[in-house]
């Protein structure tokens, strides 16, 4: 009888120590990725990222400062060339010398245009988000902009720039130059910058762009002949680095530091976000990466 009793004891402790366990197995594996999910720290003084399908926040650090934005300004640049009515691509654009004297004054990044050549808005559009053509950036606001001299054709397409972002409901964006070489009052925030880029991002044009790792243009030459560019090469280095990477911009400059816009996809789920003011390039591009784990893991 003893021994009866105490082997159901032994039965009843076995089964309450089965389903305890079975119940802390359960809740951990429930609960142990969002315990272990620790916000990142990152280098740069801004970042933000969101769920590019929902608009949904995903990461915060001082999302709404508005900082200098170098060229990650060319994204809005390209966006209000994308969107203008009835756009050919393939309409030619003949480089002036305006444009390359404006690279040699600013000392600025450069797709290496020659004055003289016919290049199609489809290539400029390529020169300016892949090596960051601040003479792609001139010849594209030159185009596009209206106005009868080159001065009133700038500053219209500047304002075609604000009106977007002010479409968009953005009060932390202000663009005074049409590739981020600014005159002192060219700002946005890393909220604002990913809201511009989740709405460029609808532009399947925008898409073939940025996540491009290599052009080579032909472009027409005065004469008549083709000519083949050397080719350009994306600045954005998380297109060789970051698994389902898809984008977008890089930025840089004296005041703006190291500025990095991302988006990449992974199963199905897309994250795109922005960091301002990071230490280097090497720094933007592990904020960047640290941003995206973070976010798919959400």
């Amino acid at each position: 009888m003893i021994t009866a009793i105490k082997g159901t004891r032994v039965r009843r402790a076995a089964a309450v120590v089965f389903t305890t366990g079975a119940v802390l197995a359960t809740g951990a594996l429930g609960t142990a990725p969002a315990q272990a999910l620790t916000k990142p720290t990152i280098a740069a003084k801004g970042g933000f990222v969101m769920n590019n399908g929902t608009g949904t926040s995903l990461y915060t650090k001082a999302a709404d400062t508005r900082r200098s934005t170098g060229s990650t300004t060319k994204i809005m640049t390209a966006k209000v060339v994308l969107s203008q009515p009835n756009l050919n691509l393939d309409a030619k654009v003949t480089i002036q010398k305006a444009y390359s004297d404006y690279i040699v004054a600013n000392t600025a990044s450069s797709a290496r245009l020659i004055v003289g050549d016919k290049v199609t808005v489809r290539q400029l559009l390529y020169g300016l988000m892949l090596p960051s053509g601040c003479d792609a950036a001139y010849a594209l606001a030159d185009k596009f902009g209206s106005g009868s001299t080159r001065a009133a054709r700038v500053k219209s397409f500047i304002g075609k720039m604000n009106k977007q972002a002010k479409d968009l409901g953005l009060t932390n964006t202000k663009f005074d130059s049409f590739d981020g070489i600014g005159n002192g009052s060219n700002y946005s925030t890393p909220r604002d910058l990913t809201k511009i880029t989740r709405s460029a991002l609808k532009s399947a044009n925008f898409r073939a762009i940025v996540k491009t790792k290599k052009y080579t243009a032909k472009t027409i030459t005065k004469t008549g002949s083709t000519r083949t560019m050397a080719p350009w090469t994306n600045t954005n280095g998380l297109l060789s680095s970051y698994s389902g990477s898809i984008g977008v911009k890089t930025g840089s400059g004296p005041e703006a530091k190291y500025c990095l816009v991302f988006a990449a996809t992974r199963n199905g789920k897309t994250v795109v976000g922005t960091v301002l003011a990071s230490t280097s390039i090497s720094a933007r591009e592990s904020d960047a990466k640290k941003l995206m784990n973070y976010g798919f893991a959400k």
